[in-house]
């Protein structure tokens, strides 16, 4: 291997190592081997998130400057803050939208850590100066198409940039601050924060651009979800059956997903009746759930099935199993 090369494996992954043993100047194949593994993996992440920041940034500063700055209008969050502050007072957005996000950054410094706050603050800075040099030309002036896709471009900005490790509003940061702190949901503080900001946008500019605002808000956030979550969305089955051998197969050859099978133990009755039983868990998409109810229901009309829905997930066999025809 080149020295050159070792040498940044060296630092990069192996440096706990090397402060462990200072005196130890080689390293074994296997160690080397597995270095080179992290830190492929790292860079590899590490490229991931410059691309979804970069791709976060151009989104929402295109949903800003060629929908929402060019009709006045507001969302919610940091940046709906700013986009206020910007009509109420002529002072421009590329400043706000830095000064806003300042005290949600030192606050992600103590809550998240370094690195989400570094990562963050360069999103931010790069928003504020696409915002700035770039002009990006407006789209249409229908208020209503400026509201769903204002919020839909600014929704994706945000999505991929939380996507790429960083963010570019802050108000998410003081939402998990507060929600620990009152005992309260991060939603909960989130739409405690628009409700003000669309109040007092409703009280100095207009209920109209209010009304709208909320309308922007509710398509960026749906869009956050969808670009954080993705097309899919899985849900967890939990399936308690006296026949777990033929659902177990009618999931692997006709829905080509994988299971778990797990011990379990029921108990019902007066008398706290049990008995040992096996327990199948899969995980499929809401587009087969329909499928799979009525497969179980041929099977076994009684069965025992719970579901869940699953936020995120990732490794293991997720992706469908190519069935044989």
């Amino acid at each position: 291997m080149n020295p050159f090369f070792q040498k940044i494996i060296v630092d990069a992954v192996l440096r706990q190592k090397k402060l462990e043993t200072p005196t130890k100047k080689d390293y074994t194949p296997y160690e080397f081997a597995k270095a080179y593994h992290e830190f492929k993996i790292s860079a590899v992440n590490y490229v991931r998130d410059i691309i979804f920041i970069s791709l976060g940034i151009l989104s929402a500063a295109f949903g800003l400057k060629g929908f929402l700055i060019p009709n006045n209008f507001i969302d919610g969050g940091a940046t709906g803050i700013a986009l206020l502050i910007r009509q109420l007072t002529g002072a421009k957005l590329a400043v706000m939208l830095i000064l806003v996000n300042i005290p949600f950054l030192l606050l992600g410094l103590g809550v998240i850590g370094r690195n989400f706050a570094i990562k963050a603050a360069l999103a931010i800075t790069g928003l504020a100066l696409v915002a700035a040099f770039i002009n990006f030309r407006t789209v249409t002036d229908d208020k209503l198409l400026v509201a769903v896709f204002g919020g839909f471009f600014l929704g994706a900005g945000i999505g991929l940039t939380i996507r790429g490790g960083a963010v570019i509003d802050g108000t998410e940061v003081l939402a998990l601050y507060l929600s620990k702190r009152l005992g309260t949901t991060v939603g909960d503080i989130i739409t405690i924060i628009n409700i003000m900001i669309f109040g007092v946008a409703a009280y100095f500019i207009s209920i109209d651009i209010a009304l709208y605002a909320i309308v922007t808000y509710l398509a960026a956030s749906k869009t956050v979800d969808f670009v954080i979550e993705g097309i899919e969305e899985y849900t967890g089955v939990t399936i308690i059956s006296s026949h777990n051998e033929e659902i177990k197969e009618m999931i692997i050859n006709k829905l080509g997903r994988g299971v778990t099978i797990y011990r379990g133990r029921g108990g019902f009755g007066k008398q706290g009746h049990s008995d040992d039983k096996n327990i199948i868990y899969t995980v499929v998409t809401r587009l087969e759930i329909s499928k799979l109810n009525n497969e179980i229901h041929k099977i076994d009309r009684n069965a025992f099935v719970v579901m869940t829905t699953i936020k995120d997930i990732k490794g293991g066999m997720i992706k469908k199993r190519r069935l044989k025809h």
